[in-house]
């Protein structure tokens, strides 16, 4: 996988490169509502294609799982021992506001895990990876530093607490009010785990809907940095290619002591 995650970071760039370019040059970022009444632009679709048509190139083949690409049957996937899950881009509605906090993520999952992560944030050139069994990193202002999330115990005053810039309910501000003065750092899309694996948050609490595509990439990358994302049902980490691909509520975690 350490040669695998090489292709796919380039892919993960140049698919930010056809978002910067649409995201640089459009005045006005038009966009329709998809069924589930999450925005869809010309990036997501664009980006999207380009992501599929490069991951189907790769020597290695697997099949993909979009979340701008038909989803196929549960009795086809169910199959599935080895595949890539993609979202072109995280934090649409980012995108749509110009706030730059928008990235392309890609996961390799193996049994339902996830095992290789790529994020990528275009308008940052911020570049985010990891390998199970072999680390988390990230490239950003020119240098490439191993990633290492932070110790904190879930009691201590003053948890920075990362949370949606866009999707913030009642059940999410409950967890949040039962902190001893947290420090509330929004941000949007699967840059809420890069802060908790680069050790810059301790915690990220999400009581409400997300999908798999949403956090398959960054899961792996927190947790190579030492930090994991807990499914509040279980208590045992996210798993992936369920008959439903809703996540369930869960907490995510820099290295709670």
């Amino acid at each position: 996988m350490n040669t695998l995650v090489i292709p796919v970071k380039e892919i993960a760039r140049q698919a930010g490169e056809i978002i910067r370019h649409i995201y640089e040059n459009t005045t006005t970022i038009s966009y329709k509502r998809k069924d589930d009444n999450s925005p869809l632009t010309l990036a997501d679709r664009a980006a999207n294609a380009f992501i599929v048509q490069e991951l189907s190139r790769l020597e290695k083949q697997y099949p993909i799982i979009s979340e701008e690409s038909t989803l196929p049957p549960y009795s086809e996937r169910k199959k599935y021992k080895t595949f890539w899950m993609v979202d072109p881009l995280d934090g649409t509605k980012e995108f749509i506001k110009r706030n730059g906090e928008f990235t392309v993520n890609i996961a390799l999952i193996d049994k339902r895990h996830s095992v290789l992560g790529v994020v990528y944030a275009p308008a940052l050139d911020e570049m985010y990876w990891g390998v199970k069994g072999e680390g988390a990193y990230a490239h950003k202002n020119g240098e490439v530093k191993r990633l290492t999330a932070k110790d904190f115990s879930i009691t201590q005053e003053n948890l920075r607490v990362v949370c949606s810039r866009s999707h913030l309910n009642d059940a999410t501000r409950k967890e949040l009010n039962s902190l001893k003065d947290p420090i509330l750092k929004p941000i949007g899309s699967s840059l809420k785990f890069m802060l908790l694996a680069s050790g810059e948050a301790d915690y990220y609490p999400r009581m409400g809907p997300t999908m798999e595509w949403d956090i398959a990439a960054s899961q792996i990358i927190l947790e190579e940095a030492g930090g994991s994302i807990i499914s509040e049902y279980t208590h045992k980490p996210v798993i992936y290619n369920k008959e439903n691909l809703r996540n369930p509520h869960f907490k995510a975690y820099g290295r709670m002591v």
